[in-house]
């Protein structure tokens, strides 16, 4: 699989269990300009959750010569999409903002747990519980939502939560359509490390746009898979990533936290 693939692969909230009239136009898709503008908001470059300041393992690539142009770095983030923690996130996500709607409130603690347990390193850990962390915090602050407000009690006092789970809490408690918010979580995600690429590489602006466009139609085929996939179906093989994301805690220089 190496040498076939870049990568290689108790309080009681009242979130009500079925959608309200005015949720009607959400249930049929992102019709709702309220929902999009969200959507753009929280995962904006914008955003406060430190996400410029990671690169998932990429700029070890970078340094060791994996990536060294735009076909490079399509090749790797199409592995961590399909077969890596973009496919994982997903499926987290899809089971969170799912736990969500029903108000089962163990479950979406079992499934952060599963997916902090997932990381494969110490900066990978970092990276989700740092963001996961910071959003919570920021879109309950600014966002204000009782729903949401009573679910984020159950990562009080600082708790940890995976960064998927923070954003499919937000989603579900907004009413946000699961497909559009996943398609734009893993934009989001992948857009990120496109934006170190453009930095770090360096690429110009315009390869990392044709990079961004590229995956697109990958993205959309992720999340719609991860929006039913079982949680037997967690897992991947993106081993080089992985490997990567350990090298870079001892990379002599840095320029990203993972």
């Amino acid at each position: 699989m190496f040498m076939a693939t870049m990568a290689t692969r108790m309080i009681e909230p009242t979130l009500p269990q079925h959608p309200h009239p005015s949720d009607a136009s959400n249930e049929r898709g992102l019709s709702d300009a309220a929902a999009l503008k969200k959507l753009l908001a929280w995962l904006s470059p914008a955003f406060p959750v430190g996400g410029f300041s990671y690169s998932h393992g990429l700029e070890w690539a970078i340094e060791d010569g994996t990536v060294t142009a735009a076909a490079d770095l399509k090749a790797w983030l199409a592995d961590i999409l399909r077969h890596g923690s973009g496919w994982s996130d997903g499926v987290l996500f899809s089971h969170t903002y799912k736990a969500a709607l029903s108000v089962e409130l163990t479950r979406i603690e079992e499934i952060s747990a599963l997916g902090i347990a997932f990381q494969p390193s110490r900066e990978r850990h970092l990276e989700t519980t740092a963001q996961g962390r910071a959003f919570l915090s920021t879109v309950s602050a600014t966002w204000p939502n009782k729903h949401l407000t009573s679910l984020a009690q159950l990562f009080a006092s600082e708790a940890q939560i995976a960064y998927p789970v923070a954003v499919a809490l937000a989603c579900a408690a907004h009413r946000i359509p699961l497909l559009p918010s996943l398609n734009a979580y893993l934009g989001a995600f992948a857009a990120s490390l496109i934006s170190a690429a453009v930095r770090a590489v360096p690429l110009g602006q315009t390869d990392g746009q044709i990079v961004t466009a590229a995956i697109s139609p990958l993205i959309e085929t992720v999340a719609n898979e991860a929006s039913t996939a079982t949680l037997d179906m967690l897992g991947g093989c993106a081993w080089r990533a992985d490997i990567a994301s350990m090298k870079h805690e001892t990379q002599y220089t840095r320029l990203f936290r993972s």
